[in-house]
């Protein structure tokens, strides 16, 4: 995102790697959506559920149990009331190791739950938000209208603001008021 300027800001992620009960790195996929969706300004599905490792090239990763993660959210979403745009999503890795209880399976026959295998996070982004992703151009910039091209911009103006206050530093402190 921030080939052509300064990357002017900066964000933590625990990405835990222990493996023994329900710690794991399945949610650093989840952590990094929410991570965008503050940047971009662009709110999430909150009716959808997500795991999945990511990887720093962007890929979602297989992760451990992902029938009791689908099962758990489905049971939260029945108890409440099934309306359809309930769902999670699962890495696509996963789709093999699925062996869900068969009222999770009639659910999803009836598309009263869903299950969304994706491979990236730019798949999720889109299932998240209705937003297309969007890909670069040759120079590295992102359609405006697409997601990506929302996280660039404000990137942009972060890396904007961080030069106007550097300018301001160097005059000795006086900087402009906008009033």
């Amino acid at each position: 995102m921030a080939e052509n300027y300064p990357l002017s800001l900066k964000a933590s992620l625990v990405f835990e790697q222990s493996y023994g009960g329900i710690e794991g790195d399945s949610a650093s996929s989840a952590e990094l959506y929410a991570l965008l969706s503050a940047i971009s300004g662009a709110a999430l599905k909150q009716s959808l559920a997500v795991t999945g490792s990511v990887n720093q090239f962007g890929e979602i990763q297989a992760i451990g149990g992902v029938n009791e993660k689908i099962e758990g959210f489905f049971d939260v979403c029945e108890q409440r009331g099934l309306n359809g745009s309930q769902g999670v999503l699962i890495p696509e890795a996963n789709v093999k190791h699925l062996m869900l209880r068969k009222n999770v399976v009639e659910a999803v026959k009836t598309e009263k739950f869903h299950v969304y295998p994706i491979k990236t996070v730019d798949e999720g982004i889109e299932r998240l938000t209705g937003m297309r992703a969007g890909q670069p151009d040759a120079r590295n910039h992102y359609p405006e209208d697409s997601f990506n091209g929302l996280v660039q911009k404000k990137l942009s103006e972060l890396a904007e603001k961080m030069h106007q206050f550097a300018q301001g530093a160097e005059q000795g402190g006086q900087r402009e008021s906008k009033a």
